[in-house]
Formats: C-alpha cells, structure tokens, sequence
C-alpha cells in the first residue's frame, strides 16, 4: 500500500475517533422542564398535631432554591423572634426551619411559602406550599376569604398583608399599632383576594395593611390600612367574602424642628394638614417689626419672613393648629437674603382652560400694572386683570386667547417690589395656543348619582387633570382636553366639604365612597359623550355607559 494512501486513510480513523468521542457528551436537547419540584417528606410530618418540636426538615426530590422570602412567606400566627430558614442564596435539596418562639399552647400554626420554592434549575415554582401544625391534638380547620379594593385608586397595591386580632378580655383598639394579631395572610402580588386559614372559631377585628416595614403593626405616616366596621365571627360557615377598602389616613398634624434657611427667613415644617397652622412670635420684637408667611413649593413647610434683623441669637416661637400647640425656638445666625426670582409656571403654550401664571421667591408686596404689557402676534395691546394668591406668592393674569395666538408679555424694571425691598429687572415672556381642533371634548351624564360630586380625569399616572364639583343633576362638560387616555373618578362628598375626606380607624370611620370607569381615549377633533348610570351604592360600584361620538 502507497504511503500516502495509508497516510490518508489514518487520518480518516482518526477524525472520526474524535468526532464521536465530541458527541460523545453532547447534549440532545429536548422539551424545556416545566416540572415543579417535588416533596419527598417533611419531619415533622405536614399537620402534625402535639407539636413541640425546634427543627423541621423538609426534603424535595431536586436541588431548590429559596426566593423573595421576605415578601412570600406569611408565618401565622407571627412568630418573635423570627424562625431561622435555609437555604437563602444557594440550593439544596431540603428546607430547615429552626423556631426560636415559644409556641402557643393548643394554637395552629401555618408557614405559607407563597411562590417562594423554585427549582435551581429552571426556577418552576411550587405553588403556594404550606407547612401546618398544631400544639395542640387537633388541627384548626375553619377559614375566611375576602377582597381588597383601594379607597381611590382603582387598583389597589400588591402584598397586602390581611390580619385577624381575637377579640378577648385583653383587646383594645391600640392593639394594632402595638401588638401582632393572631393570624396572617397576603394578597401576593397577582390577586387582590385573600384567604385565611386554619382558624379556630370566635370573633376577630379584621384589618388589613400596606406596609413600609412589614412588623404588622399599623404606623399612620407611611402605611394603608382597611378595616371592617364590624367584629367578624369566624365559624363553619364559608359563604360570606369580606371586602377591606384600602386607604391612607390623614397625619395627626405636628409642627417640626424649624430652621433659618436664608436671611430672615425661617421654613416650620409640618406633618398633616397645615389648613389651620398659625405661627405667632412670642419673642419681644421692635415697633416696626413686619412678618408675612408663604407656603413652601417644594416641601411640606411654612415660610415665615420677618425684618427688620434681629440682635439676638434666637427668636422664640408659638405654632398651633386646631387641638395642638408647642413653642419653638430657633437659632439665628448670618445668613445672606434671596435675592428676587420671578418666574413663570407654565411652559410656552398656554392650554384655554389656563391662565398665565408667575410667582416668586420672595413674598411680593406690590405691582404696577402700568409697567406691565400684553401684545398679540399683530402687535395689539391685550386688556387683563390680575389676581394675588398672598399664601402662594403667586399673580394670575386673565386675558382672552384665540387659536394660534402668539403673546409678548413684557414687565418693565420696578413692577414688582418684594417683602424686603427688592424690585425686578425687565421680564419677558413668550406664549402661544393651539388650534380648538388639537383638543378633545368630553361631556358626562351621570344618572342615578347622590349628589354632591366630585368628577376628575385621570391619566394613566393616577394623576388629575381635570376636576369639576357638582351639586345636582347635570351635564358635565370637559372642554379643550389634551388628547390622551383617561378615567373618570367619581368622589361622593358626603359632608359636602367639596373635598375627598379618607377613613380614620381610632374614629371608625370610613373613607368617602370613590367609584371609577373607563372613557374612549380623548382623540384630537372629537366629542366624547359618555352616559353613565350607578347602580348600586357598594364600594367602588362600577358604572355601566353607553358611548355616542359626534
């Protein structure tokens, strides 16, 4: 045999030697697992009764791992201190739950992973794994299901945590803002109903939270809270679904350390409604003393301005409000005034449901409207008025607008003068309007409605952009609306104050209805009319409506 040829044929041998031996471990691919993993045992074993046990192990027939422990897993009753659970961060092929608490005697306790146990593999979830035990020779069996709406949202939060205090010889109405309750569940973040389980019978406060630090107690600054009006007995009977409407209580007012900020000017926090906080200088304070207050733009404060100086190093101070009162004092020390900022609120178009708007830095004491010029784009003075806002430093001017309108406004120097003296240099603005054609119009009949109301539309954002108050039965028009997709919410003022009022637990009172219903996006050039029949006076009824278009 040539050479070559032999030559040839080993190197045919041996690339194929290696290329079966590379697809030796190759892997042949397949349909993705989707299996869950599975419990292969649990000791204790799952409802067990006498439990007294300090260490339970729950074995799965695959490597899991433990996610988002902290917002799945619901311990009820809660357990202090908390039990120890592993693993957290890697995998392993069984759970270990170490209790630290003295267990209750005679209670059932339940441990509610949620979604929590996942596959290391492909992350498949177990679904809603509970591990159940009693202290006592029975497990408790019965249980309560519900829903939770928000109080002027129409999509209430996700991770509501639902608690149940047992009304006995120790329950009073602080127990929720100082103890745990007897038992716990979670809405999770895909459902807005509940259900709670493995409870035993008697009469419970039902009560239900969003929480900023998940402890189950209730703190009124940063939490929502619900509760039912009414005691619940939980019993055998499974038919009634509880319904919590979800809401944020007004703050007790407070009035915060306060702090000089700039040249004579002092900014007094606040927590709650500053509606009826007055400021009063209990200081000794010379003949010519002036003092005026304006409200803080970009913060929950009051700005308190005074001249003239003061040769002292510390001004003593009365704040109060409807029910509170504390005296303050504050640190002086040299600091160099503002100086004077006017400045307009609104970009360079102005909508025709809009007026033009300026305010200042400064509290504005006077204006001279002669100093002050409107033209149009052919270079006609404008006729306005003004108006003051005092408490928000702010002018309004009123003056006609036409389509595709072009406005020069121009404030020579010394229209303005502020508090201390101060006067601006020339200010000039530039506005514009659109064509009636690059809004919408919406109108509103509201049937069947107990009156008064409030009716906004809402963006996307939650957030309003148009309001009207109603007193009787009419026709609500929204006119020159901004093309966009909008709600409609519909606030009941029932003590006609013509604002929403929330709920206050301490006082059982309930927020003031909301309800809320969807309109056609609000196009360009179109007239929406929505008729809208209420049919029933329940939390957040829905509305039905039929829709014309002209």
């Amino acid at each position: 045999m040539p050479k070559s040829l032999s030559n040839l044929i080993f190197i045919v041998v041996v690339s194929f030697v290696l290329v079966n031996c590379a697809n030796r471990g190759t892997p042949s691919g397949g349909e993705k697992d989707i299996t869950p993993p599975v419990i292969l045992k649990s000791i204790p074993e799952n409802y067990s009764v006498n439990f007294n046990a300090k260490e339970i192990k729950i074995y799965f027939d695959e490597y899991i791992k433990i996610k988002d422990l902290q917002k799945q897993l619901i311990i009820s009753p809660p357990m202090n201190p908390e039990p120890e659970i592993t693993p957290l961060g890697s995998a392993s092929k069984y759970i270990t739950i170490k209790i630290f608490d003295t267990l209750q005697l005679n209670t059932t306790y339940a441990f509610n992973f949620g979604e929590s146990i996942v596959d290391n593999n492909e992350g498949n979830p177990y679904p809603f794994y509970r591990y159940v035990f009693s202290t006592g020779d029975y497990i408790d069996s019965l249980s309560v299901k519900g829903k939770i709406v928000d109080a002027v949202n129409r999509k209430p939060d996700e991770f509501v945590s639902v608690l149940l205090y047992e009304i006995d010889s120790t329950f009073t109405d602080s127990i929720i803002y100082k103890q745990k309750p007897k038992y716990i569940t979670n809405t999770l973040d895909s459902t807005t109903t509940f259900k709670l389980e493995n409870l035993k019978a008697g009469n419970y406060l039902m009560i239900a939270l969003k929480e900023e630090n998940n402890n189950y107690t209730f703190q009124q600054k940063t939490d929502k809270i619900g509760f039912l009006k009414d005691f619940i007995t939980v019993s055998t009977d499974t038919s009634t679904v509880y319904t919590i409407k979800l809401f944020n209580e007004d703050i007790d007012f407070k009035a915060t350390r306060p702090k000089l900020i700039s040249g004579n000017k002092i900014a007094f926090g606040y927590e709650g409604d500053f509606k009826n906080m007055k400021i009063n200088l209990l200081s000794e304070k010379p003949n010519d003393y002036k003092s005026k207050i304006t409200k803080d733009q970009k913060a929950d404060s009051l700005l308190y301005w005074y001249k003239p100086k003061f040769e002292t190093d510390s001004l003593l101070f009365i704040v109060s409000n409807t029910s509170y009162a504390d005296t303050l004092t504050v640190k002086l020390r040299a600091l160099e005034k503002d100086s004077l900022i006017i400045k307009s609120i609104h970009n360079r178009t102005l909508s025709f449901n809009k007026n033009f708007e300026i305010e200042a830095n400064i509290p504005l004491t006077s204006i001279d409207e002669v100093k002050i010029t409107i033209l149009d784009k052919d270079s006609l003075k404008v006729d306005f008025t003004t108006s003051f806002d005092e408490f928000n430093n702010r002018y309004t001017f009123f003056f006609a607008k036409k389509e595709q309108e072009r406005f020069s406004i121009q404030m020579l120097p010394e229209t303005f003068i502020d508090f201390f003296g101060n006067k601006n240099d020339t200010l000039n603005y530039s506005l514009n309007t659109k064509l009636y054609s690059d809004y919408g119009n919406v109108r509103l009949i509201l049937q069947n409605a107990t009156y008064p109301l409030i009716v906004q539309l809402i963006n996307k954002n939650g957030e309003v952009k148009e309001e009207q108050y109603t007193a009787k039965p009419e026709v609500l028009d929204f006119i020159n609306i901004n093309p966009s997709e909008y709600s409609v919410r519909v606030i009941f003022d029932e003590n006609e104050n013509e604002k929403y009022d929330s709920g206050n637990y301490l006082l059982k009172r309930q927020p003031e209805r909301v309800s809320h219903f969807e309109i056609d996006p609000v196009r360009a050039g179109w007239d929406i009319i929505e008729t809208s029949v209420f049919k029933d006076t329940s939390i957040n009824s829905f509305l039905s409506k039929n829709k014309n278009k002209d």
